[in-house]
């Protein structure tokens, strides 16, 4: 949306055919580390016998003497769901997965030089996939088929995929405070439930999910700031309909505004009806408006 971001990408890449797999998280936390792992199998079309790393926290608890490593336990569970073996590299020495290396400054001169424009981080991922795929037509130097054609061969030697994916989410229960919101590490996010009410919450790298009664009743961007509110306006819309006097000065409506869901047309439609009935009733009509928005689409609004 115009704002350079700093993003941390995950690269996957097979030694024997070239063929890559990026994918880009706000924060580079061991859930992301994890799930691009899955998206990277699926892209390959099956899974590695052995993968090589450098010595990352995701992976690594502790460097103990020669190759050996103490591995984190979620990802020796990760790694025992999908079968495959984990190496490491001496620490320090980044030649030891060269082709990787290689692989990373290859995709940023071809597709981050300039640095490319994105709607989200859904859209950044979806052009990073077909970057992905425009790059199995190249040849690598000292090879004869490209990259395509090598993975081709190579999926038939990979291991297949599980039936199951390994479980990402974090799971935690808490309540809704008096503020609409439910407290999830150090931030609140809103929640169309009473205070009180107690909820499952649904942590993922890039989501976090508010479920009751065996349905999610709220979905939100997961931030990775501190101490911050994330709100949804439609959550409030009960509450701002009795209170119309409060919906211009809000939080919710200004985090709306700065996420681009607040287009001008409905400014322009507010406007229409406080010049028709009064601020006051102008403000009600236009909420019980967004009502509809939330039963029936923000496109059908």
């Amino acid at each position: 949306n115009g704002e350079r971001t700093k993003l941390q990408v995950f690269a996957m890449r097979s030694m024997a055919s070239g063929a890559a797999f990026h994918r880009a998280y706000l924060r580079a936390t061991q859930q992301a580390f994890l799930e691009a792992h899955e998206l990277g199998f699926q892209y390959v079309g099956g899974v590695f016998r052995c993968l090589r790393y450098d010595n990352l926290g995701s992976a690594v608890k502790k460097i103990l003497r020669g190759f050996r490593r103490e591995e984190t336990a979620r990802f020796v569970a990760f790694r025992s769901h999908w079968q495959f073996e984990a190496s490491f590299c001496t620490p320090g020495e980044g030649h030891e997965k060269g082709g990787v290396e290689g692989e990373v400054g290859y995709f940023r001169r071809n597709h981050f030089v300039p640095v490319p424009a994105a709607r989200d981080l859904e859209d950044l991922n979806a052009k990073l996939l077909a970057w992905c795929r425009e790059d199995e037509a190249r040849i690598i130097d000292g090879r004869e088929r490209t990259v395509g054609e090598a993975l081709a061969i190579e999926r038939q030697q990979l291991m297949p995929m599980a039936r199951e994916g390994f479980d990402l989410v974090e799971v935690s229960f808490g309540q809704v405070n008096g503020l609409g919101c439910v407290k999830v590490r150090t931030n609140a996010y809103s929640a169309p439930l009473l205070p009180g009410t107690t909820a499952q919450i649904k942590l993922s790298a890039a989501t976090v999910e508010v479920w009751h009664e065996g349905r999610c009743v709220a979905r939100h961007e997961r931030s990775y700031g501190r101490h911050q509110q994330v709100l949804d306006l439609e959550h409030y819309l009960d509450v701002l309909e009795h209170k119309p006097g409060a919906f211009a000065g809000s939080k919710p409506l200004e985090q709306w505004r700065r996420a681009g869901r607040w287009p001008v047309s409905y400014d322009q439609f507010w406007n229409g009806l406080m010049q028709r009935h009064g601020r006051q009733e102008g403000t009600r009509a236009m909420i019980e408006l967004l009502q509809l928005g939330r039963r029936l689409g923000a496109a059908r609004l």
